[in-house]
């Protein structure tokens, strides 16, 4: 897997800054992986591509992330800081998707279901509550259901057994929902933050692009050269002729 060039990151921020969230993510690996149709990479679980978001950051940005918190108690601001390797919790690549079947018995009803992918966060993201979606994900993703031997449609899923179901995902795909422990410096309030790793890798390519943009208006105003020729120089040569010029 290599790091991602400045083009490369010019041509992700611009495709995806007006795409939904699921889609940006997939615009990304998509740069990383060339070689893998669009529909492959949305065949990914959740879990597996977030992996593969985090070893890319990891190749282009480096192994440490800060971020910023406000503590839900005092509403005071916190930077907090962690690795990739803190994030990761795959030990596998997780590049190949894998169709695979999972169970679940509750309530006397036994689950046949797959884990949730891009498609289905697509399909979520504009259901106004946390409920609507988790039902929404449950009709998606369970394949079979049934009660005492009966089949019965997810629709008709008692409340518990979706809660149960939902539990049984977060299980069985741990990197799909990481939790920072954080500790506010001013009250000492401590609480769980969910580290949204698509949306994170998102914003830090989006700010690189603007910035890159900035460096490309800087060098061809002042050398009157192409947009391609800039950014096709190293960081370090880059850096070097905008000291001269500012």
């Amino acid at each position: 897997m290599r790091s991602l060039s400045a083009n490369d990151i010019i041509r992700i921020w611009e495709t995806g800054r007006n795409q939904r969230p699921p889609d940006r993510a997939l615009t990304i690996l998509s740069a990383d992986h060339p070689e893998a149709t669009r529909d492959q990479l949305a065949d990914l679980t959740i879990g597996q591509r977030d992996e593969c978001l985090l070893t890319l950051r990891e190749k282009t940005f480096g192994s440490i992330l800060k971020g910023f918190a406000e503590c839900p108690k005092c509403t005071e601001h916190l930077e907090f800081t962690v690795s990739t390797s803190d994030l990761r919790i795959l030990k596998e690549p997780g590049f190949v998707a894998k169709e695979k079947l999972l169970e679940l018995t509750a309530e006397n009803i036994k689950l046949k279901f797959r884990l949730p992918n891009s498609r289905d966060l697509s399909t979520v993201v504009s259901c106004e509550s946390v409920q609507s979606a988790h039902s929404l994900i449950v009709q998606r993703c369970v394949l079979e259901a049934t009660a005492d031997g009966k089949p019965i449609t997810a629709e008709k899923l008692p409340i518990e057994v979706i809660n149960k179901l939902v539990e049984r995902m977060a299980e069985c795909e741990p990197q799909a929902e990481i939790l920072l422990d954080l500790q506010c410096p001013a009250c000492s309030h401590k609480w769980q933050m969910i580290f949204d790793t698509a949306t994170f890798v998102w914003k830090e390519i989006s700010v690189r692009a603007k910035r890159l943009l900035r460096e490309v208006h800087i060098l061809a105003s002042a050398y009157k050269w192409r947009e391609t020729d800039i950014l096709s120089m190293s960081p370090i040569r880059r850096k070097y002729y905008l000291d001269m010029v500012t």
